[in-house]
């Protein structure tokens, strides 16, 4: 039995993550089992490469300002495990962690006796944010996918609507190794007669997305991010959509595209009466809309941003420079050794300044060394201990910015440094 915390954590993390997965069966069975806690709500589903966590909390600060009580399961977290589950503005409380912890590791010990089989880790944590959302009976849950869609444990859900964001390379090795792969594996979940909301506006794409909605009976609706328009970037983003004004703390043109897709989705369930949300709800929900590691900026010249994909980076160099128009920019690098960090290298040797590797102490990491020789940059550089660098570059001339980036591991550790 747990006591602590840190001992509940600890087994959560320490589980398999990934069980053999051919369908959703263990993980209905698991809901069954537990009187299926993710039909006491209703929900809304977020899947894509890259801004999901953004959206999804775009969303639960809108219903949140409506009055609705709204839950938000993202992941992974940056500062502590308990950013995967919120309610409101508080995160799942240590207590509660240790509770359903407890009551979980019951759960895997009886489905492992019975079947063989074992629960896995993100199967735990999904488990347990449906538990948590049904016993303090919150209204709306914005459930944001882990990994891909059709056997993600959160596929059990049946949403009011669903979101996909984008589809880019990432997980390849999950999702398969062309786009159109990646997106039909995205695109299961979307449910029967259930809307899809998407900023998707890859031309090979938009064919196959309104095939599938159209098989599934399902109104397939496009957002064009570019129809926003007296579009503001600097340490915080503005932007005007259909004649409103809105302002954004998170920054960066993907941001608009994000807050877009969060204002279409809640417009639509509110025209289909399952919503009532007025015109300041929306603006407070995106104007209070905060995401540790997510080009969050520090002392107005360190830039924290935990892009790990070719879709990531791809929005940091556009962001970087209209944040910082003429700064030089020092980059401080670390990544996992299965990302393609020799394509986001590439993108990075194009305009950056200064090129620091580093590791973090983590088994997927990738060694400073093999980052450094993948760069063609003339002014790059290698540092073995990552916490005396960062003290070092931090000390930043005038006309500089720090830009640190890579992996969100490696944010999560840079963050703590920032913040002690």
């Amino acid at each position: 039995m747990f006591t602590t915390f840190s001992e509940a954590v600890a087994w959560i993390e320490n589980s398999h993550r990934f069980g053999e997965k051919t369908d959703l069966t263990r993980m209905r069975n698991c809901c069954r089992m537990l009187g299926d806690p993710q039909d006491s709500f209703k929900s809304i589903h977020v899947a894509g490469t890259n801004g999901k966590g953004s959206t999804a909390n775009y969303l639960k600060n809108i219903l949140h300002a409506a009055g609705y009580k709204t839950g938000v399961y993202t992941s992974p977290y940056v500062v502590c495990f308990n950013e995967r589950i919120g309610i409101g503005d508080a995160y799942i409380p240590d207590e509660t962690i240790v509770r359903y912890a407890n009551f979980l590791h019951d759960l895997w010990d009886r489905y492992y006796a019975e079947t063989g089989d074992s629960i896995t880790f993100f199967e735990i944590v999904t488990l347990m944010c449906f538990l948590w959302f049904r016993d303090e009976k919150i209204e709306w849950g914005v459930i944001e996918v882990g990994l891909g869609g059709l056997f993600d444990a959160t596929n059990v859900i049946l949403p009011e609507a669903s979101c996909i964001t984008n589809i880019n390379f990432d997980h390849m090795k999950q999702l398969g190794n062309t786009l159109e792969s990646i997106a039909l594996n995205k695109l299961e979940i979307v449910k029967p007669y259930k809307p899809l909301v998407t900023t998707e506006d890859k031309d090979q794409l938009i064919p196959l997305f309104r095939t599938h909605c159209h098989e599934k009976h399902s109104p397939c609706i496009f957002v064009d991010a570019a129809r926003a328009t007296d579009v503001k970037i600097g340490e915080e983003t503005s932007f005007t959509w259909n004649g409103e004004r809105y302002d954004l703390r998170l920054t960066g043109a993907h941001q608009v595209k994000n807050a877009a897709l969060a204002i279409e989705t809640i417009r639509l369930l509110a025209e289909k009466q399952a919503i009532d949300v007025t015109p300041r709800n929306i603006y407070d929900g995106l104007r209070r809309t905060t995401w540790p590691g997510r080009f969050e900026i520090f002392n107005h010249r360190i830039i924290l941003d935990g892009a790990h994909n070719i879709g990531a980076f791809e929005t940091l160099e556009p962001a970087v420079k209209a944040v910082f128009p003429g700064k030089r920019v020092k980059c401080f690098f670390a990544m996992m050794k299965d990302k393609d960090h020799k394509a986001v290298i590439g993108l990075l040797d194009r305009f950056v300044d200064e090129f620091h590797f580093t590791a973090i102490d983590y088994h997927r990491a990738a060694t400073a060394e093999e980052l450094y020789l993948e760069s063609s940059h003339p002014r790059k550089f290698v540092h073995p201990d990552c916490d005396a660098a960062f003290f070092e570059l931090a000390r930043l001339e005038d006309d500089e910015v720090l830009l640190v980036c890579g992996s969100l591991y490696f944010i999560a550790e840079i963050r703590k440094l920032l913040i002690r």
